[in-house]
């Protein structure tokens, strides 16, 4: 798959301990490449991360990527030839009570990185995720499509909007006739086994349920596209690969990775899915509802250019999402399987899937 691009090579991933770049560091590993991370700290307990004993089986880099000299020890004593850049501080609702710092994680976090690379030619492909809150969402009920306004009403938004300007300007100024070619990847929330953030309506449920209590629900009839970890992973990896090939006009461009439409359920609808895989589970509406952190109600994505140039679509539909996420909890909480084969039993049955279904990364 991904044209056995990977295979051998040196690939770095920045915040490789949190959700997305854990499993995108395991699926590297499958995929046979040499890993590396680069993360500040392990972001919650438990964590992937330590779930799949990461830290021993890829190089693991200690260092902030608000701190360049760090980075640039990293880079120099690893070499990659493939960096994925996914360090950030990735929560709407803690961008409000941390505003400068995820300003400068987000924003300043991305120009060190291309910082480091302008002058290092050697690394070839570059992918620096940002997100789909990078839009300026005004809420319509079309999708938007990259070359739509950025912008962002909340300061995490406003920081990924940032990135993805500050990614435009280097590629023009430094990349666009150089060896090393860069490209931007948006991609919305995305849930899976192995994420125990807090405030994010899955893990809190998992974290509940595994003790037998009850959740509490902000809004159960807000509806969202729910899109598993793999989904977006595997367009990074096919972006990331065909960067690699020097693909004519994948440089410098921005692609959005989201779900089929068939995904947008609301979190009531979620919840009872997952209570259907994990019976005997409750949950409850909270009437503690905070203020001054407003959340968008609709927000989709385009991704007709990821279709027509990478040759990627969404694979899961919800029932398997909601049936792939409860069934790592599951597994995890009741301490009988390997969780590291388990997670890679996920992966291939991902791929399986993707292969029925005509994706053609995987052919």
């Amino acid at each position: 798959m991904f044209n056995r691009t990977y295979r051998d090579r040196r690939v770095l991933v920045t915040g490789h301990t949190g959700f997305k770049g854990s499993w995108l560091s395991l699926w590297l590993l499958h995929l046979g490449a040499h890993v590396a991370g680069f993360a500040v700290d392990v972001p919650s307990t438990p964590a992937n991360f330590d779930v799949l004993d990461l830290r021993g089986r890829i190089k693991h880099f200690h260092g902030d990527v608000r701190n360049r000299e760090e980075l640039e020890r990293a880079i120099d004593a690893f070499r990659p030839e493939i960096v994925f850049h996914l360090a950030a501080q990735s929560l709407v609702r803690r961008s409000y009570t941390d505003p400068a710092g995820t300003f400068e994680i987000n924003a300043l976090g991305t120009l060190n990185v291309l910082e480091c690379l302008r002058t290092r030619p050697w690394v070839r492909a570059v992918v620096l995720i940002t997100s789909d809150k990078s839009y300026r969402n005004v809420e319509w009920c079309w999708g938007y499509r990259e070359e739509d306004a950025l912008g962002g009403k909340d300061p995490y938004g406003g920081s990924k909007g940032a990135a993805e300007l500050v990614a435009y300007s280097y590629y023009h100024s430094f990349f666009k006739d150089g060896s090393t070619r860069i490209a931007t990847a948006r991609a919305g929330n995305v849930i899976g086994g192995g994420d125990w953030a807090f405030d994010r309506i899955v893990p809190d449920c998992m974290r509940a349920w595994s003790e037998n209590r009850a959740v509490a629900l902000r809004n159960p009839s807000a509806t969202r596209p729910w899109q598993h970890v793999l989904e977006p992973l595997s367009g990074y990896l096919a972006l990331g690969a065909r960067l690699w090939e020097d693909r004519i006009g994948f440089a410098g461009e921005a692609f959005n990775f989201g779900p089929d439409s068939s995904v947008n359920h609301t979190v009531g609808e979620l919840l009872q899915a997952m209570a259907e895989r994990w019976p005997g589970q409750r949950w409850e509406i909270s009437q503690d509802i905070p203020s001054g952190a407003p959340e968008a109600t609709l927000l989709k994505l385009c991704c007709d250019k990821a279709i027509h140039f990478l040759g990627w679509n969404a694979v899961l539909g919800f029932n398997e999402t909601v049936s792939f996420t409860v069934d790592w909890y599951r597994n995890y909480y009741s301490h009988e399987k390997d969780m590291y084969a388990f997670s890679l039993n996920q992966i291939d049955r991902y791929c399986e899937l993707a292969a029925q279904r005509r994706s053609a990364w995987i052919s």
